[in-house]
């Protein structure tokens, strides 16, 4: 029987995603490359050599101290970016020892340290991985405590998590203070700037490779720096960290890989070249400034309706809708999502316009009527 085509969902009323509409160029590039296989870089020549210039553009934006020679690889989102910095961090701790098991080399249960805010990828990560993961609590405006950071550290924590960027109240932690307390506790520091990671440059705050002594990057072309699906990014300050994930691959032209997934797709990598080639830096710029207008601006009506707002920092607009009121814009097409506190939360990305933002309201105020 014949069916008729799917077709895609329209970002018109999507609010909730970190995802967004592709740049033009960057479809065009991943419809050529999508037959190909960066994990397999010495058959895959071309891709292999874009990879490169991925890893080169993401250590820029990151202020990498050697951008043309930075490590790192196009990973498939930040989830797999994030299980990698936690096992090369297990792998390296106590200068090598860390066991597959979890343990460290004197049999110690390894812990990773990560503030609550930290995505639930890192709970993936400690499951697979056989590590502890010790959540700590936030401060008063939902960034790392590093008193309870400080706290939680000990000599078996092989990693210590900040976020730059968090995917519910889109907060940056206090990222130099946690490198300090990384660096007294023996640790690797992991900076997870996924969705952060395309807007910070064009803010004040202290997140990159140059603000601290961070040792792995998680940064997602696929989120803001609109690269198509899936696109992630991993980048470590040292070759060791991508040497310490390391495995044997004899069948393959080339003979070792140190990503977490074997075939993985060129679409990825030439999109994301294409988005980066093509936008950076003025139209990122102008599109994190453009989305943080939108945020103050959805964030201004809605504490005019009496709604409780948490300020955004970054283009995050989080609110205390109640769930009645919720439900009926879900009902009226409007993809939103809500914090783990129950609060409705809005994603002001590229694709999200003005023009929707007030249709936005204008439904809430039908709804509240």
């Amino acid at each position: 029987m014949q069916r008729p085509e799917p077709e895609p969902r329209s970002f018109d009323r999507v609010l909730s995603s970190m995802c967004t509409e592709p740049h033009p160029d960057a479809r065009a590039a991943a419809e050529r490359f999508l037959a190909t296989n960066p994990g397999d870089p010495a058959t895959y020549d071309a891709v292999a050599d874009l990879e490169a210039r991925a890893v080169e553009g993401l250590a820029t934006l990151a202020d990498h101290p050697s951008p043309g020679d930075a490590a790192g690889y196009v990973t498939s989102g930040g989830t797999e970016a994030n299980v990698q910095a936690v096992r090369s961090a297990r792998n390296r701790h106590d200068g090598g020892r860390g066991a597959s098991d979890g343990s460290g080399g004197g049999g110690r249960a390894l812990n990773v340290v990560a503030p609550a805010s930290a995505h639930f990828s890192f709970h993936k990560a400690a499951a697979v991985l056989g590590v502890e993961l010790r959540t700590v609590p936030l401060d008063g405006d939902y960034r790392a405590d590093t008193d309870a950071v400080a706290a939680a550290v000990d000599d078996a924590t092989a990693l210590v998590v900040g976020v730059a960027g968090s995917t519910e109240y889109g907060r940056v932690d206090p990222i130099g203070e946690l490198a300090a307390i990384a660096d007294e506790a023996g640790a690797r520091f992991h900076v997870d700037a996924a969705w952060g990671g395309f807007v910070l440059p064009f803010t004040d705050h202290a997140w990159s490779f140059d603000d601290a002594p961070v040792d792995t990057l998680t940064i997602d072309p696929h989120k803001f720096g609109q690269a198509p699906v899936p696109a992630g990014g991993l980048l470590a300050r040292e070759d060791a960290a991508l040497d310490a994930l390391a495995v044997d691959t004899p069948y393959l032209e080339t003979r070792s890989q140190a990503t977490l997934t074997g075939t993985r797709s060129g679409a990825g990598v030439a999109g994301a070249v294409a988005a980066m080639d093509a936008l950076w830096p003025d139209g990122y710029r102008e599109a994190a400034e453009r989305a943080a207008d939108n945020a103050d601006w959805l964030a201004e009506g809605l504490a005019d309706r009496g709604y409780d707002v948490v300020e955004p920092e970054l283009p995050l607009v989080a609110a205390d809708v109640p769930e009645p009121e919720f439900a009926a814009l879900r009902d009226a097409g409007w993809k939103v999502s809500r914090t783990g506190a129950g609060e409705l939360r809005v994603v002001c990305m590229p694709h999200v316009t003005r023009s929707a933002l007030r249709a936005f309201l204008d439904d809430l105020d039908r709804i509240r009527r």
